[in-house]
């Protein structure tokens, strides 16, 4: 496997000298936490496998997999933020013990309402489980059905948002703003701590509270280190590694072992696709990711970090990097073999040592004799198993491109699902190398996504163009998912139209990142081509252009430099209804139909004869598509024909629409109640690149040497996304890889010309970049 060169670790030098400030109450919240139901410390487990693997003194795991009876260590701050949420609110000491605050909350009226990925608002709706009074908790609209079933089955409400997390948080604060019992135990601030609408200006002493809750949730942490300092003894850890999700958790690490006469390094990890601590250190700033691409560690899927947080992260956190999905499903595997049974994002530290390098370690300030904790903040939990993003292979990348069904759901006798779980991997894919990646996404459910390796400046920019969904899997001969190689052949719906294309066009992304060129390198994978393209429109509608573009439709390795377009039209032909017993009342408007259809017949084979475009041949008309007709009793007062005609360079829908009405009109003036309704209802245009164009003599000869040969210049019968780029007056080329099948019942792209794509679009992308 050719692997990807990560998204490198980001060190922050400043933190090994900042001091955090002083805390308060952690005292109090520990004897908190000792009076609920089964309290004990958890475990401090050593991993001496990966402690011999690191080379260092000893590696433990705290492991949080069982906190209290719930699958994760979130309890801890939901508890101790409620307990003080409602003692601030009935005026208790702090000391109180639970039974006097279940008494208390008898006579009162108290809500809970929290936003949670998952175990923040189970451990939410456990408290007032506990004490006896109503939870609501807002999930994203991406949550595991699962999740949601454990957070009800604690006797909650659960809303779902039409968003993702983020969302979810605002819904939360919306929702008990409008309810005059609520009280909001959220681990997360933005940063005015409330951004809702003016309907919350009726509830201002809301405002406060999430900024204390926060605060009371963190505290409520530290019972965990608390727990640490007395497991390890006079013993402090030279490196800890923290997931980090919207921040609170890591703010209670950072808070804790940043005290003064500690030197404890901390690092933080975060998943690949909301990795919104890395990216607001590197800004220096707090920076907000697209939340497009959820991800199996759902407790760390958070766009935003909390603003109180990264006041302290900014500061205290040592080094920061992020991972994939794939990754932490591995670690997950490697905890199980250690008897540790966790989720995504308990094992998301133990991913984050596995993927240190020695010198990354050498920065970390890791030796022999170094002590590490790694916190596992989950137990196991059902997820979708994810693919890997790791490898830039061209084949292997198309062979998991083949395994996501991205079938297009205005295609088939059953929808496909589109595009939407394609988009999110390569999303991740290009995450996981720091690619600037774009989401867009008019239309619902049929995202497109952009790539971007920017340049240094002053060089010309690069549109590598492929689309993403696929005709439908039905009736597919064989397994349509296995992307499966025999005999140099690789298989499966769309591995040649035209997964291979996108996974070469990637891959040249990712080898431009890494040969820092001037001019931008530009990766579209575009919704719904097999239809309406729809993708690359709306791709272009939003502003993304280049200097020049090739899109890599399968072409047998020949570049095409022209194409067909084509243009629909619907003619209606009318009749008039009667029963059919009733010859001297009704018209026949399937018979009348059948006149035109004779003409078609005559013109489409007048239209062949002809010599049409010196590259692309004639035009062609056929009849795609005919209805009519109710009951076999009665005439039918009505007939369509959809219709497609091919059309060369220099034809438009008003000029072959003209040959139709010219043919109607001349049987209105020959058939008896012939009438008619004709209108074209989608067209795209014709395309034809300059063969003297400096792009495509750079094309030609960049081809010409991955294969040994000559490149062959052609053009093609049918239509691409080309027409689109160049009508835009993008210089465009067609040049994709060897494939047989397309839309048919056995697909399949040779493996060899997948290599020969890549290579040459890389070799493009340097030379004209450069």
């Amino acid at each position: 496997m050719t692997r990807a060169t990560p998204r490198p670790i980001l060190f922050n030098p400043a933190a090994k000298s900042w001091t955090a400030p002083l805390t308060e109450c952690t005292e109090l919240a520990y004897r908190f936490h000792s009076q609920l139901p089964s309290y004990s410390p958890t475990k401090l487990v050593p991993l001496r496998h990966l402690t011999e693997q690191l080379g260092v003194g000893a590696v433990h795991l705290k492991d949080e997999t069982c906190r209290l009876g719930l699958p994760s260590f979130k309890i801890l701050g939901a508890s101790w933020g409620t307990f003080r949420a409602i003692a601030r609110q009935l005026d208790l000491p702090l000391d109180s013990p639970l039974d006097t605050v279940k008494q208390a909350l008898s006579s009162t009226n108290i809500s809970l309402y929290a936003a949670t990925d998952g175990n923040h608002g189970r451990a939410v709706a456990r408290m007032a489980s506990i004490l006896g009074i109503p939870a609501q908790i807002h999930v994203p609209v991406c949550m595991h059905g699962g999740t949601i079933d454990l957070i009800r089955s604690e006797g909650a409400r659960v809303v779902t948002s039409d968003g993702f997390y983020d969302q979810a948080v605002v819904d939360a604060r919306v929702a008990a703003a409008q309810d005059d019992t609520a009280i909001v135990v959220q681990d997360y601030a933005s940063g005015d701590y409330v951004q809702i609408p003016q309907v919350c200006s009726q509830a201002p002493p809301l405002y406060l509270q999430y900024a204390y809750a926060h605060q009371w949730i963190v505290d409520g942490y530290l019972t965990m280190m608390l727990e640490i300092d007395e497991q390890l003894g006079e013993t402090v850890p030279d490196l800890v590694v923290v997931p980090v999700g919207v921040g609170s958790f890591a703010q209670a690490v950072v808070t804790h072992f940043k005290q003064s006469g500690k030197r404890t390094t901390v690092l933080a990890v975060e998943p690949d696709t909301s990795a919104s601590l890395w990216k607001s250190l590197r800004r220096g700033e707090s920076s907000t990711t697209s939340e497009k691409t959820p991800s199996i560690m759902a407790g760390l899927d958070c766009g935003t970090p909390s603003s109180i947080s990264w006041a302290v992260l900014r500061h205290g956190v040592d080094a920061s990097l992020s991972i994939s999905d794939f990754e932490a499903h591995e670690a997950c595997g490697y905890l199980s073999s250690q008897g540790v049974s966790a989720g995504p994002c308990g094992a998301a530290p133990i991913a984050a040592l596995r993927r240190l390098e020695v010198s990354d370690r050498e920065k970390l300030g890791l030796t022999k004799d170094s002590v590490v904790v790694v916190f596992c903040t989950e137990g196991s939990r059902d997820y979708e198993i994810p693919h890997s993003v790791a490898s830039d292979d061209p084949v292997e990348l198309t062979q998991t491109l083949v395994k996501i069904n991205s079938a297009n759901p205005s295609l088939g006798s059953v929808p496909g699902p589109g595009e939407t779980a394609i988009a999110r991997y390569i999303t991740a894919w290009m995450e996981h190398r720091d690619i600037e990646a774009h989401w867009i996404e008019p239309t619902p459910g049929r995202p497109s996504v952009v790539g971007v390796a920017r340049g240094s400046g002053r060089g010309k920019s690069l549109m590598l163009n492929g689309h993403i969904d696929t005709v439908t899997i039905m009736g597919y001969e064989d397994d349509p998912l296995s992307g499966e190689i025999r005999d140099g052949k690789l298989y499966g719906r769309g591995a040649a139209d035209m997964k291979c294309g996108v996974a070469a066009a990637m891959v040249t992304l990712a080898n431009a990142k890494k040969q820092g060129l001037k001019g931008n390198v530009i990766f579209t994978g575009v919704a719904d081509e097999e239809f309406a393209s729809i993708g690359t429109e709306q791709v272009l509608e939003a502003g993304w252009t280049a200097d020049a573009a090739i899109v890599s439709e399968p072409t047998d390795l020949e570049i095409q430099h022209a194409h067909k377009g084509f243009v629909w039209f619907e003619v209606d032909i009318h009749g008039i209804a009667a029963h059919g017993s009733r010859y001297d009342l009704g018209v026949d408007a399937i018979c009348k139909a059948g006149y035109f259809l004779v003409e078609l017949d005559k013109f489409a084979s007048r239209l062949v004869e002809q010599a049409g475009d010196p590259i692309l041949g004639p035009g062609s008309i056929h009849a795609s598509i005919i209805k009519g007709g109710e009951e076999v009793s009665s005439y039918p007062s009505f007939a369509q024909i959809q219709i497609e005609r091919r059309t060369v360079t220099g034809e438009t829908p008003e000029s072959v629409e003209k040959e139709l009405k010219e043919i109607l009109d001349s049987l209105v003036d020959r058939v008896p109640n012939f009438k008619y309704d004709l209108r074209a209802t989608f067209h795209r245009s014709a395309f034809k690149a300059d063969l003297d164009h400096p792009f495509t003599e750079l094309v030609r000869k960049q081809v010409s040497k991955t294969l040994g040969k000559e490149a062959v210049m052609l053009g093609a019968p049918y239509w691409t996304d080309c027409a689109l780029l160049a009508d835009k007056g993008i210089p465009t080329l067609l040049w994709g890889p060897k494939g047989k099948g397309l839309h048919g019942k056995v697909e399949y792209a040779e493996v060899e010309s997948i290599k020969q794509v890549a290579e040459a679009l890389t070799a493009v992308a340097f030379e004209f970049c450069s």
